[in-house]
C-alpha cells in the first residue's frame, strides 16, 4: 500500500516504546511501504482528536457585556447573560463562534457539544448556530444541546421554545431543574426533557444538580426516568456539583442508580472550581462531582471546558488540556493512572457520550491525531503542551512551532526544554 503520511516515532497513550503510524486515504493504515510524506515526531505523544464534551459556544467572548461579573457568582452569570442575550444577532454570534472554533481546532478539539440557550422567543443564538454547523461541514464535528437557561417552566413559552428548538435542528435535549423556580418545576422539567428526547430520537444532556445545596437531589430522577424510557446510554449528566455535599449514605445509592441508569457525567473543573462555595466560610468545598467514586463504580466521567470569556468565566482559551490540568489540582488526580485516566477524559470517554463512532488509534480509525510537544501524559499535562501538529482524517489542519527557551549559564547559551533529558524520552 501507498502511504500518504508516515508519523515516525511516535509515543501513543500509555505505550513505553515508540511506534510509526502510517495512513491511506485519510484513516490510519499499517506503517508499510512508500509514503509521499515521512514526519519524524521524536518521540512525541500523539492521541486521537480531542473531544469537547461541555462548552457554550453561544456565550463565548462576551465577558464584561453589557457588564463584568462582580461578585463571579453562578448567579450574577445567569442574570448578565439574561440582559445579554437580548441584543444578539445571528450574524455576531456566528462571529465569535468561528473564532473560538479556531481555537478549538488549534488546540485539537474535533468534536464539539454546545448547549445553546433557546430562552429567546427568536432563538437567535441557535439558528446561528445551525448554520455555522452547516458552513462548518465536515472540518469539525458539532452537536447542539437545546439548553433552557431560565428554566423550562420559570421562563414563559419554555415547552415550546425548547419543542421549536429540536425541529430547527437541536441534536440533544437540555434542561437545569436547580434553576427552576420550584422542586416540582425541576422534576417536571427533567421528565418533559426526556420524554421530548425520546420522541424524536434525540439524545438528552442536562445540567443537574450544579449548586452546593446538598437537598438539590435531580440527579436521582435523571437517573429514573432513563430507566422509565429505556435511555440508558444516551442520557449525560453534567455539573452534578452538589454530589460533593451529600452525605456518604445517599451517595453511594445514587453512584449505584447512575452506573445502573448507564448515564454519562461530565465534570466541568474551570467553572466550577471558581463559581462554587461562594455561600461558604471556612472550609470551602470543592466545585466538582465525586469523580474518583464515579469512575471506581465504572461510571462514564468526562470533563469539559464549559466557558471562554463569559460572564461565568473570563479566562479560557478552548483547550481541554488546561482543564485536565486544573482537575489535577482539585480532583486530587495526580497519581500516575489518574495522570492517564484525564486523558482518557478528554479523548475516548466523551468520544463514548456523544456517541462518536470509527474513534480511536486503531488501523481503520479515522486519521484525526492530536501530536503534543510533549513526549507523554504527564508531561503534556504539566507543561499543558502545545499540539505540534492537528490532523483531521489524515490531513494537517493545524500546526504551532513551540519556542524556543535559552539561558546564560556559566557564560554560556544553553537551550531549555522543560524535560528531563533525551535519554529519558526515546523509550530504548
Amino acid at each position: 500500500m501507498s502511504l500518504d503520511l508516515l508519523l515516525r516515532r511516535a509515543r501513543l497513550p500509555r505505550a513505553s516504546r515508540l511506534q510509526d503510524i502510517g495512513i491511506a486515504s485519510g484513516r490510519i493504515a499499517a506503517p508499510a511501504g512508500e509514503a509521499r510524506e515521512v514526519i519524524d515526531l521524536d518521540g512525541s505523544l500523539v492521541t486521537p482528536a480531542l473531544v469537547e464534551p461541555h462548552i457554550h459556544l453561544d456565550a463565548v467572548l462576551t465577558a464584561g457585556e453589557p457588564r463584568p461579573n462582580m461578585t463571579g457568582s453562578l448567579f450574577e452569570g445567569i442574570a448578565i447573560w439574561s440582559e445579554r442575550v437580548k441584543s444578539l444577532t445571528v450574524e455576531e454570534v456566528k462571529a465569535r463562534v468561528r473564532t473560538v472554533l479556531r481555537w478549538q481546532l488549534a488546540n485539537g478539539v474535533l468534536h464539539v457539544r454546545s448547549h445553546v440557550d433557546v430562552c429567546d422567543p427568536e432563538l437567535r443564538a441557535l439558528r446561528g448556530l445551525v448554520e455555522l454547523r452547516q458552513e462548518v461541514g465536515d472540518q469539525m464535528d458539532i452537536q447542539l444541546v437545546a439548553f433552557p437557561q431560565q428554566g423550562i417552566y420559570s421562563f414563559d413559552g419554555g415547552e415550546s421554545l425548547m419543542r421549536k428548538a429540536a425541529e430547527m435542528g437541536a441534536d440533544v435535549v437540555g434542561g437545569i431543574p436547580h434553576f427552576e423556580l420550584t422542586r416540582e418545576y425541576g422534576e417536571r422539567s427533567i421528565r418533559f426533557a426526556m420524554e421530548l428526547a425520546a420522541e424524536h430520537g434525540r439524545m438528552v444532556d442536562i445540567h443537574c444538580d450544579e449548586t452546593d445545596d446538598d437537598q438539590s437531589r435531580f440527579l436521582e430522577v435523571m437517573a429514573a426516568e432513563t430507566i422509565r424510557l429505556g435511555l440508558t446510554g444516551r442520557v449525560t449528566a453534567s455539573h452534578t456539583t452538589a454530589m460533593h455535599s451529600y452525605n456518604n449514605a445517599y451517595a453511594y445509592r445514587l453512584i449505584n442508580n447512575v452506573k445502573r441508569a448507564g448515564l454519562h457525567m461530565v465534570t466541568n473543573p474551570l467553572d466550577n472550581s471558581v463559581l462554587q462555595g461562594r455561600f461558604d466560610s471556612y472550609p470551602i468545598r470543592r466545585g466538582h462531582t465525586r469523580i474518583k467514586e464515579l469512575l471506581a463504580a465504572g461510571v462514564n466521567v468526562s470533563l469539559g471546558h464549559d466557558s471562554v470569556m463569559d460572564p461565568w468565566y473570563p479566562l479560557g482559551y478552548a483547550d481541554p488540556l488546561q482543564a485536565a490540568f486544573v482537575l489535577v489540582h482539585f480532583a486530587q488526580m495526580s497519581g500516575q493512572s489518574e495522570l492517564e485516566t484525564l486523558f482518557d477524559m478528554i479523548t475516548t470517554r466523551p468520544a463514548e457520550a456523544l456517541g462518536i463512532s470509527n474513534y480511536g488509534l486503531s488501523e481503520g480509525d479515522p486519521a484525526d491525531l492530536v501530536v503534543f510537544a510533549a513526549p507523554s501524559e504527564m508531561d503534556a499535562l504539566r507543561l499543558i503542551a502545545p499540539r505540534r501538529f492537528v490532523l483531521r482524517g489524515g490531513r494537517i489542519v493545524s500546526r504551532t512551532q513551540p519556542g524556543q527557551t535559552t539561558v546564560t549559564w556559566d557564560g554560556k547559551e544553553e537551550p531549555v526544554d522543560f524535560l528531563k533529558g533525551k535519554g529519558t524520552r526515546d523509550g530504548r
